[in-house]
């Protein structure tokens, strides 16, 4: 996480930031085709990244109540409704891409 004071994003007002944030949380929630594994294999975080994130922010939520603000539901009910079953391409797709991450997931 960049959090450098001559890095232009600290310059965005917050509650800009979090409007934006909502609406990236609100779409993921639109876009269950979207698979986790599929968004860690690209960009190399997913909703369960984000849960961890508000919570590294200072949210004070238990794993299981991060992931339900993220998720829209609890997780264990999303996951049943719609995530499927990752292939060997799509885990090695993910390894890959977090290794780009440089140490922050």
């Amino acid at each position: 996480m960049n959090t450098n004071s001559s890095d232009p994003l600290e310059t965005l007002d917050d509650e800009i930031a979090a409007t934006a944030f909502r609406r990236l949380v609100r779409h993921l929630r639109n876009r269950h085709d979207a698979q986790n594994i599929d968004l860690m294999g690209l960009a190399g975080f997913c909703r369960n990244c984000l849960a961890d994130w508000i919570n590294d922010a200072g949210a004070g939520l238990d794993k299981a109540g991060a992931r339900e603000l993220i998720h829209g539901m609890p997780f264990d009910e999303w996951k049943a409704k719609y995530q499927t079953e990752a292939t060997p391409e799509q885990l090695a797709r993910m390894e890959e891409s977090l290794k780009k991450n440089g140490g922050s997931h």
